[in-house]
C-alpha cells in the first residue's frame, strides 16, 4: 500500500504528516509505505498512491486521482488521524 502525504513546498507539513501517519499505522499494525511530497508533484507522486493525506486547502489542487483524500485538520492530533486512516483502510 502507499499513502503520500502532501504539503505546498513537500518539506515541512507533509513531513510532520508522513511520519505522524506512520506512528498511526503502526498502531494499527498495518504495513504502507508513506512518502512526503509537494503539491506540484501530486501527479506523479500519488500515480499509484491509494491514500492522499492533506489538508482542507490542497484538496482542490489535487486533481484527478484514483486515490483515496483523506482531508486532515491537525497533523499534530494522532487520534483524528488514526480515525481518518482506519475509516478510509477499511
Amino acid at each position: 500500500m502507499k499513502i503520500v502525504a502532501i504539503c505546498g513546498a513537500g518539506v515541512g507539513t507533509s513531513g510532520i504528516l508522513k511520519v505522524n501517519a506512520e506512528r498511526v499505522l503502526e498502531r494499527l499494525g498495518i504495513q504502507a509505505d508513506v512518502t512526503a511530497s509537494d503539491i506540484a508533484s501530486i501527479a506523479t507522486s500519488a500515480a499509484t498512491a491509494q491514500i492522499i493525506l492533506t489538508s482542507p486547502e490542497l484538496v482542490e489542487h489535487i486533481g484527478k486521482t484514483f486515490a483515496d483524500i483523506v482531508v486532515i485538520q491537525n497533523y499534530f492530533d494522532l487520534e483524528e488521524l488514526e480515525q481518518k486512516l482506519d475509516k478510509a483502510l477499511g
